[in-house]
């Protein structure tokens, strides 16, 4: 199902949250359309799973073969395992990580990729899109070494990959959470296990405060509103996660078989 988060004449952002139909086999993965003036980017296209239903269900937005970019907030396969189907049936322009620029083209046949590559330089930049654009973040180690969200100023929604997670899936992805009490499902254990450090933690929160953000809207799960984002921005400030949890207890050599 197509959920459209913000649509004026001109502008337009729309999830794709369940079109993976056995998440007994795969995880929920979101995906996102952005249209500006008839020009339009798909954000994180996910893998081979969700292909054919995103190709398809984007048509009432925009025809595929008129896509003008893909952008990758890094290369996990449930982010752009489908690229190569992508290179075939468009002649869209993949943006990603300077890291992964080079680790792209092993998920497409031999020349499919080239000259249809941009790195993303570690510092990231502003992506003209119409007559807007699309601002593209650092927020490097949430969890992948090279990693970025996407700004979108005209609907202020910021897409933020695997940051603000939660572990619904299909009408309760579609629905905003507009109060972190309760945590969402999933929320805190994902959060402490897939982000680096608190460090790291606390250097994005300080960098987006600056932005003027309406929704945060993650790779999985669903969207998040009103006192949900200050809510996520002062627990993330002060969570201790990922290296800041390692010790010795979790690197011994094993004993138990599989």
């Amino acid at each position: 199902m197509a959920v459209e988060l913000y649509k004026d004449a001109h502008h337009s952002c729309v999830m794709f949250s369940d079109l993976v139909s056995d998440e007994a086999e795969a995880v929920q993965a979101n995906q996102f359309l952005i249209v500006d003036h008839g020009q339009g980017v798909i954000l994180d296209p996910g893998g081979n799973m969700t292909y054919n239903e995103l190709n398809l269900t984007m048509r009432k937005y925009m025809a595929p073969q008129h896509l003008d970019y893909i952008i990758a907030s890094h290369a996990d396969p449930d982010i752009i395992a489908s690229l190569d189907r992508w290179m075939t049936s468009t002649s869209a322009k993949l943006l990603i990580s300077q890291l992964w620029a080079r680790f792209a083209p092993h998920f497409c046949k031999v020349g499919k990729t080239e000259d249809r590559i941009t790195a993303i330089p570690d510092e990231g930049g502003i992506l003209k899109l119409g007559k807007s654009e699309l601002w593209l973040l650092p927020a490097h180690f949430m969890h992948a070494e090279g990693n970025f969200q996407f700004y979108d100023p005209i609907s202020k929604i910021l897409f933020s990959g695997d940051l603000g997670v939660s572990m619904v899936s299909g009408q309760d992805a579609q629905q905003a959470i507009t109060s972190l009490q309760p945590m969402p499902p999933g929320m805190e254990p994902f959060h402490r296990r897939y982000m680096v450090s608190n460090k790291i933690l606390k250097l994005w929160v300080q960098m987006v405060r600056r932005l003027d953000i309406h929704m945060i809207v993650p790779q999985h799960g669903a969207p998040l509103v009103g006192e949900a984002i200050p809510q996520l921005l002062n627990w993330l400030d002060s969570l201790s996660c990922g290296i800041d949890l390692m010790g010795a207890p979790q690197y011994q050599l094993p004993v138990r078989s599989l």
